[in-house]
Order: C-alpha cells, then sequence, then structure tokens
C-alpha cells in the first residue's frame, strides 16, 4: 500500500493532479502526485502492471447529480463521472479494467472543515459502490482518519507512497 522514498532519477517527470482533476499516463518515467493534501476528498490510483498505464483521479463530491452543470464541464469532480474518465482514459492508453490494481486515499475527517466527516464519508461510499458496480475490486486503501494525506503513484511501477500532511 505505501512504499518507502526512494529517489528518482533526473529523468523523472512530476505531474501535478489537482483537486478535480485525472492525469493517465504510460510514460515510465512519470510520478503522478496530488497537488494538494487529500482530506475529505478523495485520490482514486489505478496501475496496469501489463500495460505499464498509471492514473491518477482527485475528486472532491460523491455523485454528479448533486451539480449537473459542473460535472458537465467538470466530471472529474465527481466520483462516479471522475472514475468512468479514469477508466475510459486509461483503456484508451491500453489498460484493461480487470487487470487495474485500484487504491485509495483520502477521506479523512479534517476538523476545521465544515461538514468534512459527512463528504469523507458519503466520498468513500460513492467511490466504493462505483467500483464495485464496474466489477473493480480495491488492492487497498489508506482512508479516514483526521489528516490529509499526499498520494504519489509511480507510473513504472505501480508504486504507492502516501504522506500524512500536518
Amino acid at each position: 500500500m505505501t512504499g518507502k522514498p526512494h529517489s528518482y532519477g533526473d529523468e523523472t517527470r512530476w505531474r501535478q493532479v489537482n483537486a478535480g482533476e485525472v492525469v493517465v499516463s504510460r510514460a515510465a518515467a512519470d510520478v503522478l502526485t496530488t497537488s494538494a493534501p487529500v482530506g475529505s476528498c478523495v485520490a482514486v490510483c489505478l496501475w496496469d502492471p501489463t500495460s505499464g498505464v498509471g492514473g491518477l483521479l482527485h475528486f472532491l463530491w460523491p455523485d454528479s447529480k448533486l451539480n449537473p452543470e459542473r460535472a458537465g464541464s467538470a466530471p472529474a469532480c465527481f466520483a462516479d463521472t471522475g472514475v468512468q474518465m479514469l477508466f475510459d482514459q486509461a483503456a484508451q492508453m491500453g489498460a484493461v479494467k480487470g487487470r487495474c490494481k485500484v487504491r485509495l486515499v483520502g477521506g479523512a475527517e479534517i476538523a476545521d472543515r465544515e461538514q468534512a466527516d459527512r463528504w469523507a464519508k458519503r466520498n468513500l461510499l460513492a467511490v466504493r459502490s462505483v467500483l464495485w458496480r464496474s466489477g473493480v475490486f480495491l488492492e487497498g486503501e489508506e482512508v479516514g482518519g483526521t489528516k490529509a494525506r499526499r498520494a504519489t503513484l509511480t507510473v513504472s511501477n505501480g508504486e504507492l507512497l502516501v504522506g500524512l500532511h500536518e
């Protein structure tokens, strides 16, 4: 689930994933990382070991029905439309859903954010439901608690580093 830090070579290309975005790559030099710590939001990390495709989605809300207009212009903001977008983009690069290793990071109850506990729980329930309905099983998750986390996925080997944000 989490790995120990290791040094990345000079050829490493860091790709920031903002909240409400998805980034997918099959470039071995790419390292995908959340640009901001993931609190009550959730990062969905995907890696297909056969095709070498890695992807990271950082979504904010559980269901696109909450704001259909925003979902139309920014589908990666929501669990349902964002997960679909993640898998669609990964498939275009050669990933096969059934081979993908999927891990979740986030869903924390951040005390200084209004109703963070409610949003965190809803986000986790939503993403687990979307994945289950899609026939995707989670390889692991680092979720809950009261601290935000940063997720970093190395595309070359699928290593996921998760760091607590103090």
